[in-house]
């Protein structure tokens, strides 16, 4: 059977693990939906080898290291419970979506179907972020106001380049994050069914 796959990326605060774990909830027989950052940080929080290795990077604010990265998203693809996949946060750089492409052209079984961008501005994005570690009872350690310029700086370093290369294989979708979530929801999950 044929894995479709479905590649959410968005700044810090874009909403994109919200929207893809609602739809997913929605469609449990048929979508599954998988966090790149919540992979990494079960692994922390498991407290193995591994998850004290990509616990440090984490903590710097640094992207974890493309091997670590690739072996967490294609053993979850692999062992998906459902045919549809949602990943969010990933491609986070140039060098990581070219490895997944080269995966993807070895991987007769699973079909790159879309990258959906959810797109919000910069101060949108950092109003967010603030005011869930100003709400959040424990703080992520990654919430503060340093470390989410240093992440929008990961995210936005590469994305021109990322957005290129989707747009050229036609599998890019922007949708405006600005909105309320309901709206953002509907449209994502409306495109995510018509491409089934």
């Amino acid at each position: 059977m044929m894995k479709k796959l479905f590649l959410i990326i968005g700044a810090p605060g874009s909403g994109k693990t919200t929207d893809a774990s609602i739809i997913a909830g929605r469609h449990t027989e048929s979508i599954v939906h998988y966090s790149t950052g919540d992979m990494l940080r079960e692994e922390v929080a498991s407290k193995s080898e591994l998850g004290k290795t990509i616990d440090g990077y984490i903590t710097q604010g640094d992207l974890v290291p493309l091997d670590i990265i690739m072996d967490t998203i294609m053993t979850a693809i692999k062992n998906a419970p459902a045919d549809v996949i949602l990943i969010d946060g990933y491609p986070r750089s140039v060098e990581q979506m070219q490895a997944l492409d080269e995966m993807l052209e070895k991987q007769k079984e699973i079909e790159l179907v879309s990258v959906i961008e959810v797109r919000v501005s910069e101060y949108v994005a950092k109003e967010r972020i603030l005011g869930r570690a100003a709400e959040a009872e424990v703080v992520r350690s990654d919430d503060s106001v340093e470390v989410f310029f240093d992440r929008m700086k990961i995210y936005t370093t590469p994305l021109e380049e990322i957005q290129t290369f989707y747009i050229n294989k036609d599998l890019l979708e922007i949708i405006d994050g600005e909105r309320t979530l309901d709206l953002i929801v509907k449209e994502m999950e409306i495109f995510i069914l018509n491409k089934l």
